[in-house]
């Protein structure tokens, strides 16, 4: 499930952690040294650390809900960050559904076969702490 365009990064990684998907599918949208801003206060590199990240992410069986996803290109059109504000649903503590608003931002890249992998992402749009 490649991304042709920068926004399909987010969307279809999202679209398949929704649907339990292809966690292979879903690593592979991202560059093998690839930044995962998990917290404020963490950050993971790389395929393998992303992974068990996104092995989380989907034991919460969340549902998205997209109010916008933009991308800004750079001026060669080799990189854009991208946007994605929404809200997501799952099951709380007690079972009762709980939404949480995002604001997610990501960096992607435009690859050799023109298709763009995530470099940097940060799904709470937090950054980090200095």
């Amino acid at each position: 499930m490649p991304a042709y365009k920068p926004e399909e990064c987010d969307l279809l990684l999202f679209k398949a952690m929704e649907k339990g998907g292809d966690l292979d599918a879903m690593v592979a949208l991202y560059e093998p040294n690839a930044t995962f801003v998990v917290s404020p206060d963490k950050v993971v590199t790389g395929h393998a650390a992303i992974r068990e990240v996104l092995l989380g992410l989907m034991a919460a069986k969340a549902t998205f809900s997209f109010d916008a996803v933009t991308a800004i290109p750079s001026a060669d059109g080799t990189i854009a960050v991208t946007r994605v504000k929404g809200s997501t649903t799952s099951s709380g503590p007690e079972g009762k559904p709980v939404t949480t608003q995002f604001h997610s931002v990501e960096v992607v890249r435009k690859q050799p076969d023109g298709t763009w992998l995530i470099i940097i992402d940060d799904p709470g749009g937090e950054g980090l702490k200095s």
